[in-house]
């Protein structure tokens, strides 16, 4: 495969992935406002700062700067932007379909329509486009080299974007029900009360949310992905470990998470799951280094990472 098309298609990922977990981080930090609507300020730089993006105002407009405005590097407009564009330079590899309906998306978005919609509306919206494109993905693509940079590109950015969505709920301090608007958030909470029941501890969700094998949006679950991507994509037999550095980050960051007591990840949660935001970072530069040499880079915009 080209590194070109290669590039393109983890990109792709990644920043679909970006728009619906933005859209999902801020959902969360308005419920968490509204339960504790003290000090809005500091609840909305402290979020701005968590994605990546500093300010200086007292009162930023988190809306503004995380989903209506296509030129703030961290909305999800200018993602869904930056996988349209990454996906028209793919466009001889990528389904009709998935095209479609990311060039639909982005054009549907645009012009000020998003503003004139309730924030619920708005936010459901953007989850299910996002849904229906890496649906149409998963069922129209051969599930060959490109699906997997795909599927690589967008679990590397699940990880990344569900630490912070984790990280959010420390940053709620002692806000009644952060932990449920953080599992709504991940679209997990009907799945952790059928595991958990309806009375359970933060610790319970913390830990469904990072240790779970079986929830797709599990940080366990999704490095699981990310390094079988990586696998299958690397040579077919190694008798001695992968001499990929990719593969060992994050074949490194998940039997952390595994092996590690729960006790020891939940008693340093921001720490923990900052340093997974840095090995995605560096993992990203691994892959491009090895795969997309060559190619005209994406460049990756928003955050420091």
């Amino acid at each position: 495969m080209l590194s070109r098309i290669a590039d393109s298609l983890f990109w792709i990922g990644r920043y679909l992935e970006r728009a619906e977990d933005t859209c999902r981080i801020v959902e969360v930090h308005l419920h968490q406002r509204s339960d504790d609507p003290s000090s809005p300020g500091e609840a909305a730089r402290n979020l701005l700062l968590l994605m990546g993006h500093e300010t200086r105002e007292d009162e930023p407009d988190v809306l503004d700067a995380l989903c209506y405005n296509e030129q703030s590097p961290v909305s999800f407009l200018s993602a869904l932007g930056s996988a349209r564009e990454s996906a028209r330079r793919a466009r001889e590899t990528v389904p009709t379909e998935v095209w479609e309906s990311i060039n639909t998306t982005w054009l549907a978005m645009r012009g000020g329509r998003l503003q004139r919609m309730r924030p619920a509306s708005m936010f459901k919206l953007v989850r299910e486009r996002c849904a229906v494109i890496a649906g149409l993905a998963d069922s129209t693509m051969s599930h060959d080299e490109g699906w997997l940079f795909l599927t690589l590109g967008r679990s590397i950015e699940r990880i990344d974007m569900t630490s912070r969505l984790i990280a959010t709920a420390s940053l709620a301090g002692n806000t009644p029900r952060a932990w449920d608007h953080v599992l709504g958030g991940c679209g997990a909470h009907h799945a952790f009360l059928q595991r958990y029941g309806a009375v359970a501890a933060d610790r319970d969700a913390a830990e469904f949310l990072i240790l779970d094998r079986v929830f797709p949006r599990s940080l366990i679950y999704t490095l699981g992905t990310a390094v079988d991507a990586l696998e299958h994509l690397g040579p077919a037999f190694q008798r001695i470990r992968p001499d990929d550095p990719a593969s060992r980050l994050l074949g490194s960051a998940k039997a952390t998470l595994e092996f590690l007591p729960a006790e020891e990840i939940l008693l340093d949660l921001p720490e923990q799951m900052a340093r997974l935001q840095v090995v995605c970072s560096q993992t990203t530069e691994s892959i491009s280094e090895r795969y997309f040499e060559g190619s005209l880079a994406a460049t990756w915009v928003g955050g420091a990472w």
